[in-house]
């Protein structure tokens, strides 16, 4: 693409003069194969999560009561079922951040959590983060599909730029962004204080000129064809994404 300038040289942006700003994102639900994410409701998913949430992670094996997977995120909010209704009633009060479920369509219960966040429709972007997902959601078809619902979602909506944060040193979120199609941008140095430590941020994103080659992907990967009679994939998200050029 040639670069543009303004009528006095200085190279300037590309023109936007036929996108339209987006609406916020309402509070619809999100229907997969997998799995239903559909808009958070207290008093309805408090004690489903709680159990979930509750559930030992193999990979946790001193964390007898499964707050380890709470670290990056600041640690835990809530000790009991009527805590955490309690803070799921906070977190999903307003549209900003706009709180999910995600529900196992098998038995109708909730299995984790995700947020959409710092939406701003006039720049036409919107974050996808706050993720809770249980030990039940562990490298699963739910969990990939609910967030490549979630992604294909905040684009149709129109929004141009679709961003992933996490603590720098959350490994196991960082491989996720990737794996989804992400791109990594950098680190923001001491971004914020949680919990009383210092977090620095990575950043990541996908812009909506690379997105079809990306949903590309997701179809692709999904497709009962690329998994065998024992549920294996014959080919990994991380290896068809890792193909795609970043704009």
């Amino acid at each position: 693409m040639s670069q543009a300038y303004n009528a006095y040289g200085q190279p300037v942006g590309s023109n936007l003069d036929c996108w339209q700003s987006p609406s916020a994102p309402d509070a619809e639900p999100l229907v997969g194969r997998f799995c239903r994410v559909e808009p958070l409701d207290a008093a309805y998913h408090a004690a489903s999560l709680w159990q979930a949430w509750r559930m030992p992670a193999p990979e946790f094996a001193n964390d007898p009561d499964a707050r380890a997977r709470w670290t990056y995120l600041g640690g835990r909010p809530f000790d009991d079922e009527a805590g955490c209704q309690a803070w799921l009633s906070r977190m999903s009060v307003g549209r900003d951040p706009l709180c999910y479920a995600v529900v196992d369509p098998t038995d109708g219960q909730a299995a984790g959590m995700a947020m959409y966040l710092n939406i701003v429709p006039t720049d036409g972007r919107i974050e996808i983060g706050h993720l809770s997902f249980s030990p039940r959601m562990a490298r699963t078809l739910m969990s990939s599909e609910a967030l490549m619902l979630m992604m294909a979602h905040a684009f149709d909506m129109g929004y141009r730029r679709l961003e992933w944060k996490c603590d720098a040193l959350n490994a196991p979120s960082r491989r996720a962004a990737e794996r989804l199609g992400f791109r990594f941008e950098g680190v923001f140095r001491q971004h914020r204080v949680v919990a009383g430590r210092n977090r620095d941020t990575a950043w990541f994103s996908v812009l909506d000129a690379e997105w079809p080659a990306i949903r590309e992907c997701h179809r692709c990967w999904l497709a009962p064809e690329n998994f065998d009679t024992a549920g294996c994939q014959r080919q990994s998200l991380s290896s068809m994404t890792a193909t795609i050029s970043p704009s």
